[in-house]
């Protein structure tokens, strides 16, 4: 008696990958963003494309900065910023301020900034759902 081949493809190990892969990424998309808690007032402005790496500069309540999740020492932004971007001055810096952070100690954050060379700076919001 001869045995035919099976033609049968048995979906039962990709089945398996699939939902490994499923779990590996929904673990895995929440760290991928910034953590650091901070009031960010609203805007009603189009939502615009971010770069693949975006470097976050946040603004905290209480006057401290960082960048990303980590902590930035009151002088070390310049040298800080250099070591993120690898030098490169050209790449855009989201800033992010809390609510209460007073408009002047934005805008110190952002002439030092500048004064480090870096010129294109994009302010972070939240947006609204009456944007249009």
């Amino acid at each position: 008696m001869r045995r035919r081949a099976m033609a049968e493809i048995n979906v039962t190990p990709f089945v398996d990958v699939m939902l490994v892969l499923l779990i590996v990424f929904m673990v895995a998309a929440p760290l991928a963003t910034v953590d650091v808690p901070v009031d960010l007032p609203s805007s009603n402005t189009q939502p615009q494309q971010k770069p693949d790496k975006p470097i976050y500069l946040t603004i905290k309540a209480d006057l401290t900065l960082a960048l990303g999740d980590d902590a930035v020492a009151p002088g070390a932004l310049t040298a800080t910023l250099d070591a993120l971007s690898g030098g490169n001055k050209e790449d855009r810096i989201f800033l992010r301020a809390d609510r209460a952070v007073h408009y002047g100690d934005v805008m110190q954050v952002m002439n030092d900034l500048r004064s480090a060379g870096y010129l294109k700076i994009a302010l972070v919001a939240l947006e609204t759902r009456d944007a249009k």
